[in-house]
């Protein structure tokens, strides 16, 4: 029955993004519908094939073998402060518990420097190209686009790059399609991040985050354009169109660059929670004061807090994910505070929420892990409105029109991609809490 409510999110959502189309009349109907079948095959293969089942759980412990390396060198350097919780070092000394810091953090590094090798080697290049191949020819986008959306599965906001010399003639509607696909979805390097902070209450995590990734990319095509359509000619329209590389000298030079971006990763984020959490810390404070004076006045108790009043907000969008009801109160604060408190504090809410007992379910933890796979929240908007227009300082202003509107596509696609989930959860799939034995 879940399910069912599933399959109607998906189109409640949908009908969401049109109506905030300022061109009612212009619908791409080829973005739509291939963007959904993209989306079942991948979770059919995902959740109902065999052989996918394998493939999920084998990708599932390679990134957690993956994991396990990139601590050691963390463990190298910070010692006892890097040691996951529940583990001991060699010499028998347990861990400290869980520091963001020092375990979760450092693994960005490790993991950029992964994706720099495999770019050095032209590994990423030839699946990006593959993917942006299919999204030009059957949804009758342009290629720049497609291009980036198809970056996007993999990487950041550094997906623009790629398509550098595209953006100063890119339409408004493509321009709204790069910001979306950018906020929709997530950096495999930061990936790394959510995993390690789930891994022990939610094995299988690493699976889930990377079918999500996969998943966000149409989905982003399919909120962008309906949100706002093209009305346009756009310059590579039905071309396939070559990513801008920068290739380093040597793999080496690859592998120190990535490094001393993941540094950079790091202290952005570091910075960004710190200020953010600060600031919203601030707001509950101001508006408990406030709540409290309102409360006593009209007799009723009522959290004020931004967390409870966007749980509000979220709820009935929650609802139509199929998320059991018992759940959805949790699950709809979980997602709605993502939005101010980015989705690394939304992570961290969750695994908390899975440790204390708040959240049992396995379809309600699956479907919120698949709606937080993507940047949609306020700081993303100045991140990436920022990141494009110091590419194309030409189109600044417009860009900065179309920052609050991509917002909404992107909360719309990282809900759609958890509609997929919920669509195709199976209980029997056995790649929920543990991963096959």
């Amino acid at each position: 029955m879940l399910n069912l409510v599933s399959v109607a999110g998906l189109f409640i959502l949908m009908a969401i993004a049109w109506l905030f189309s300022p061109y009612k009349r212009r619908v791409n109907w080829r973005v739509i519908a291939w963007g959904l079948v993209f989306q079942a095959l991948v979770a059919v293969f995902i959740f109902y094939v065999p052989v996918g089942g394998r493939v999920f759980l084998f990708v599932n412990h390679l990134v957690v073998k993956l994991l396990q390396s990139a601590t050691a060198g963390s463990e190298f350097v910070f010692g006892l402060l890097a040691l996951p919780p529940g583990t001991s070092n060699a010499d028998g000394a347990s861990s400290l518990g869980f520091i963001l810091a020092f375990q979760g953090l450092p693994t960005i590094i490790f993991f950029s420097a992964l994706m720099a090798i495999l770019y050095y080697y032209g590994i990423m290049s030839r699946v990006i190209k593959a993917f942006a191949y299919l999204f030009t020819r059957l949804m009758r986008i342009s290629g720049a686009e497609s291009l980036c959306a198809a970056s996007n599965i993999f990487v950041g906001a550094e997906s623009a790059f790629t398509i550098r010399p595209h953006i100063k003639t890119m339409t408004r509607s493509e321009l709204c399609t790069i910001l979306t696909a950018g906020m929709s979805t997530v950096a495999s390097n930061v990936l790394a991040l959510y995993i390690f902070s789930l891994q022990n209450q939610f094995p299988t995590i690493a699976g889930h985050l990377i079918s999500a990734s996969f998943l966000s990319a149409p989905a982003a095509l399919i909120m962008s354009k309906l949100v706002l359509p093209e009305t346009g000619e756009p310059v590579t329209l039905g071309r396939t169109v070559e990513p801008v590389y920068e290739k380093e000298q040597s793999v080496f030079g690859a592998i120190i660059n990535a490094a001393n971006s993941g540094v950079r990763v790091i202290l952005s984020i570091a910075a960004l929670l710190i200020a953010v959490i600060g600031m919203v810390s601030l707001a509950d404070l101001l508006l408990g004061l406030l709540g409290t004076q309102l409360n006593h006045l009209v007799g009723i108790e009522f959290d004020w807090s931004l967390k409870h009043l966007l749980g509000y907000l979220f709820y009935p969008l929650t609802v139509i994910l199929g998320v059991p009801l018992p759940d959805a109160g949790t699950v709809a604060q979980i997602i709605g505070e993502r939005v101010v408190l980015t989705e690394v504090a939304s992570y961290q809410d969750l695994g908390k929420a899975i440790a204390g007992g708040v959240l049992t379910n396995p379809r309600s933890i699956v479907i919120t892990a698949y709606a937080l796979c993507g940047f949609a929240h306020l700081a993303s908007v100045a991140i990436f409105v920022g990141a494009v227009s110091a590419l194309a300082p030409s189109r600044t202003q417009d860009l900065a029109k179309l920052g609050f509107r991509a917002l909404v596509a992107a909360t719309l696609a990282c809900l759609m991609t958890a509609c997929i989930a919920g669509v195709f959860y199976s209980a029997q799939t056995g790649m929920v809490l543990q991963p096959a034995g």
